[in-house]
C-alpha cells in the first residue's frame, strides 16, 4: 500500500512532461521509498536492549515531545516520528536553489501537491551537483545546501532521521514542531506564510515546553544571538542588492557593483567576527567557496518574515493553541495578496504590553 501510494502520487504528478522531468520525479520517488523503508518503530527501538543508550534516551525525548505537541500544541496525532530512520548520511537530501545573475528571484520548481519552492531537490548530492552544474553553465548563481529535516506534509508518516540527531534536544523538540506545523496548515504556492507559520509554532511551542520540562537544556542563547546577527547582515545585503538591481546599469556596471556588495557583505562580517565574537568562525563556511552568490542568499530571511504577525495572532487567541490554528486557518482562506497584506499589518502592530 505504501509503494502503491507513492507511484500514484508520481503518476499524478508527471502527466505531459518530458523525459528529464520524469526521471527526476522517478529519483524523488525512489529517494522516498528508500527512506521509508529505512523506518523502524521508536517504541520497538526503545524497548530493544541491543540499541545504543545514548540512541534510547533522545528517542525517549522525542516520543515524550511528539506527544505533547499533540495534546498541547494541537498538531497531528498521526505516525508521523513515531519511526526512526539511520540514513546513513550528512543529510536527508540536497536543494539546489537558483537566481539569475542580476535578480533575487529564485528559478521555481512546481509540484502538482506542494505548489511552488524556490528550490529542487535531490536525494543523492552527485545529482545535485549535475543540476547545479547545468544551471551555472546557463549563466544562474547557484547554491546547494544541505537538508536534515523536511516534511511530507502528511502524505506518508515521516519519520524521525539520523540527520537530525547532530542537534542539542531543544533544536531537535522545536524542529519537529515545525514540521509537524507543516502537516497542519500549508498553503500552496505561500513559502513565507508556511515558513514563518511553522518556525512561530516551534519558538512558542519550543517555550512552553522547555517551561513545563525544567530537565531539558535549552538552546544555546549565545549561538542563537549569533545567527540572528549574521541573519540581519544577509537580509541587509539582500535588501542592498534588490536596490542595485532596479538601477539602469550596464550588464559590465551591474557586476562591478554586485561584486562591491559582496565584498561590503563579507568585510561586515569579518569585523563583527574578530570583534563582538571573539574570533568566532562560526560562519566562515559561508564564505568559504567561491564569491558568495544571489542564490547563496535565498534561504535566509524565508523561515521568520511573519512570525511578528503569528505572534499577535496567538496573544490575541488568548494563547490557545486551538483557537490560534483556527484563526489562522481563515487567513488561508483569504487569496494571495489579502494574505499577505493582512500579514504584514499584523507584523507592525505591537503586542500588548
Amino acid at each position: 500500500m505504501r509503494l502503491a501510494k507513492i507511484a500514484f502520487i508520481v503518476l499524478a504528478s508527471v502527466s505531459g512532461v518530458s523525459c528529464t522531468r520524469l526521471g527526476y520525479y522517478a529519483h524523488l520517488a525512489g529517494g522516498q521509498i528508500a527512506l521509508l523503508s529505512a523506518r523502524q518503530p521508536i517504541a520497538r527501538l526503545i524497548e530493544d536492549p541491543a540499541t545504543d543508550a545514548a540512541l534510547r534516551e533522545r528517542l525517549c525525548t522525542v516520543r515524550e515531545a511528539r506527544a505533547w505537541a499533540a495534546a498541547h500544541l494541537h498538531l497531528p496525532a498521526n505516525g508521523s516520528y513515531t519511526a526512526y530512520a539511520d540514513l546513513q548520511r550528512e543529510y536527508v537530501a540536497w536543494n539546489v536553489f537558483a537566481t539569475p545573475e542580476f535578480s533575487l528571484a529564485p528559478l521555481e520548481h512546481c509540484f502538482p501537491f506542494a505548489g511552488c519552492v524556490a528550490y529542487q531537490g535531490f536525494y543523492a548530492l552527485d545529482k545535485a551537483e549535475a543540476r547545479a552544474r547545468e544551471l551555472r553553465a546557463q549563466g544562474y548563481d547557484v547554491h546547494i545546501g544541505g537538508v536534515p529535516a523536511y516534511s511530507t506534509l502528511g502524505w506518508f508518516d515521516d519519520p524521525l532521521l539520523s540527520t537530525m540527531m547532530r542537534w542539542d534536544d531543544a533544536t531537535l523538540i522545536g524542529t519537529l514542531f515545525h514540521e509537524l506545523a507543516h502537516q497542519k496548515l500549508y498553503v500552496r504556492d505561500d513559502s513565507a506564510f508556511n515558513e514563518s507559520y511553522a518556525s512561530f509554532i516551534e519558538q512558542q511551542g519550543l517555550r512552553e515546553y522547555l517551561a513545563q520540562h525544567p530537565d531539558v537544556a535549552p538552546p544555546d542563547a549565545v549561538a542563537r544571538g549569533r545567527r540572528t546577527q549574521f541573519v540581519q547582515l544577509i537580509l541587509a545585503a539582500r535588501q542592498r542588492l534588490e536596490d542595485l538591481y532596479a538601477l539602469p546599469l550596464s550588464a559590465e556596471a551591474m557586476r562591478a557593483r554586485k561584486a562591491e556588495e559582496f565584498a561590503r557583505l563579507k568585510a561586515q562580517y569579518l569585523r563583527l567576527r574578530d570583534t563582538a565574537w571573539d574570533g568566532d568562525p562560526r560562519y566562515d563556511g559561508f564564505f568559504a567557496d567561491d564569491a558568495p552568490n544571489n542564490a547563496r542568499l535565498l534561504p535566509f530571511g524565508l523561515y521568520d518574515e511573519y512570525v511578528p504577525a503569528f505572534a499577535l495572532v496567538f496573544e490575541q487567541a488568548d494563547r490557545d493553541w486551538a483557537r490560534f490554528h483556527d484563526e489562522v486557518g481563515r487567513l488561508t482562506k483569504l487569496d494571495a495578496d489579502a494574505r499577505r497584506t493582512a500579514l504584514a499589518a499584523l507584523s507592525r502592530r505591537r503586542l500588548p504590553e
